[in-house]
């Protein structure tokens, strides 16, 4: 990746890794902007979504459940009773989605979490996609004490994340969420911690 030249990071992440925290690290160091929920805004400026809409899916406690599923819940609920037309569909939405975190990457250098922009960019000439994993105990102890949970619990939530992200991936994009041959860069975050990561990926493309 060449930073003297506009680009692009994409995060994808095992839930419970930190790796949401890892990427907006990398943003603040570089002096980019780290884009995130801020596509889910622009989606719902694009369908005319209400804007109770967005804040229930912004604010919401992170659950079991795929903020892109979600969103979309809270899409058809909002126009249950307004559209006269059919139905969105989740690949609209998805289409919708992409075509938005294309507009967005052309305007500026920017690191994106999850949200399939590994495949987006496959052939983005200046990009860097990375994979954040680690073992499963290490990111139930983080899940614990993040959200106050049970180790079950958390275990649980892993589980059921890791899951919904696999299947959204394999669903859209046809690719596997955890074949190598996706990323350029793969860690295990528990070898380094969230700084430590951070640190390493910040070396690796010249800081």
């Amino acid at each position: 990746m060449n930073r003297q030249e506009q680009f692009i990071i994409t995060i994808n992440r095992q839930f419970g890794t930190g790796g949401h925290e890892i990427g907006a690290e990398i943003a603040r160091r570089l002096n980019v902007k780290l884009f995130d929920k801020q596509i889910l805004q622009e989606v719902a400026r694009e369908f005319n979504i209400g804007a109770e809409v967005v804040d229930k899916t912004e604010t919401r406690i992170p659950s079991w459940r795929d903020d892109f599923a979600q969103f979309y819940r809270d899409y058809v609920a909002d126009h249950e009773y307004h559209e006269t037309g059919r139905e969105l569909t989740t690949q609209e939405l998805f289409d919708a989605q992409a075509a938005v975190i294309k507009k967005l990457a052309e305007q500026e250098s920017c690191v994106i979490i999850g949200r399939c922009a590994f495949d987006i960019f496959r052939n983005h000439p200046n990009v860097l996609k990375i994979f954040i994993h680690s073992p499963i105990e290490t990111r139930i102890r983080r899940v614990v004490e993040r959200y106050g949970v049970s180790e079950a619990d958390a275990k649980l939530m892993i589980v059921d994340n890791d899951y919904t992200r696999e299947l959204y991936t394999k669903t859209y994009t046809g690719s596997e969420w955890y074949d190598a041959r996706n990323y350029n860069l793969s860690l295990d975050v528990s070898r380094f911690g969230v700084n430590g990561t951070v640190d390493y990926i910040m070396k690796m493309i010249g800081d």
